[in-house]
Formats: C-alpha cells, sequence, structure tokens
C-alpha cells in the first residue's frame, strides 16, 4: 500500500473524523478551529490513492514541547502502518523545528495507539485525572534526537 502524507486542513480533520467510530462526531470544524488558533500548528492527512484515509493533529505546547492532540485512521486503513507514518512525520517536522519532545495523552480504550507509542519510544510519563467523570488519559512524552544525535 503506497501511502502519501501531506499538510491538511482543519475541514479534512472534521469529515474524516466522521467515518471513526471511536470520535463521535465529537471533532468539529469549530472545534479545530478554536484550538489551532493562534497557536503554532501542524496538520497532517494521509491518502491512499488519493483518498484522505487518516490524520495527525498537533500543535506547539511550549517553546521545547509539540502536543500531539488527535489522530486517527479509518477503520478498513487500520493496521497498514498508516498511524506510524503519520506519527514519524510530525516527529521529523517537530525535530526540524527544534523542539525538543513530543507530549501525547492516550486512553486504555486505545490500545492500538498505547502500542504504537510505547513501540516508538514514548513513555509514560503520568496519568490526567479526569475531573468531569470521564476516562483518566496515560501522559506520554519522546524526547527528540537534535540532528546528528542519538535519542537518549
Amino acid at each position: 500500500m503506497s501511502i502519501k502524507i501531506e499538510i491538511g486542513s482543519a475541514a479534512n480533520i472534521a469529515a474524516l473524523s466522521k467515518q471513526i467510530p471511536e470520535f463521535e462526531q465529537s471533532t468539529t470544524l469549530e472545534r479545530l478551529q478554536s484550538r489551532l488558533d493562534g497557536v503554532v500548528g501542524l496538520i497532517l492527512v494521509a491518502k491512499y490513492e488519493g483518498k484522505l484515509v487518516g490524520y495527525k493533529v498537533g500543535y506547539q505546547l511550549t517553546e521545547d514541547t509539540f502536543y500531539s492532540w488527535l489522530g486517527g485512521v479509518i477503520p478498513e486503513y487500520r493496521k497498514q502502518g498508516v498511524a506510524t507514518l503519520l506519527l514519524n512525520y510530525q516527529e521529523e517536522w517537530a525535530r526540524n523545528l527544534g523542539y525538543k519532545q513530543i507530549k501525547v495523552k492516550s486512553m486504555n480504550r486505545f490500545p492500538g495507539m498505547l502500542i504504537m507509542l510505547i513501540s516508538n519510544g514514548y513513555k509514560i510519563v503520568g496519568i490526567d485525572k479526569s475531573a468531569c467523570g470521564s476516562e483518566d488519559k496515560i501522559v506520554f512524552v519522546k524526547k527528540l534526537a537534535v540532528q546528528g544525535q542519538l535519542t537518549p
């Protein structure tokens, strides 16, 4: 399968999210635009034969930390490396802009995401306790190597 990674738009993500059952239609264009308004952000999309099949969205959290906020792959294209390609592209982009680490949160109900993060060098650094009764989030961080250096 030949997947192409490109810069996308909030409209792409809102449309793709409707095809990802885990998001329960909560990823609206308005929500995306308000979260990304005024920040250094990156919206990536994955395409297979011209069709949008996945995405990854993140933004600057601090001068040194890029936050990987949302990502998903439509069900029929999962387990084919799409999410890993998006993750690798995002990491390289962040590294090239001088970020020292990427932070991401996930939940136990997304075991595929947890496995992908751990397999790609992300370390669990904490738990975000839910204030509203929803599921707690597992916090991961990956240190990014400076060009020419190995990741510790």
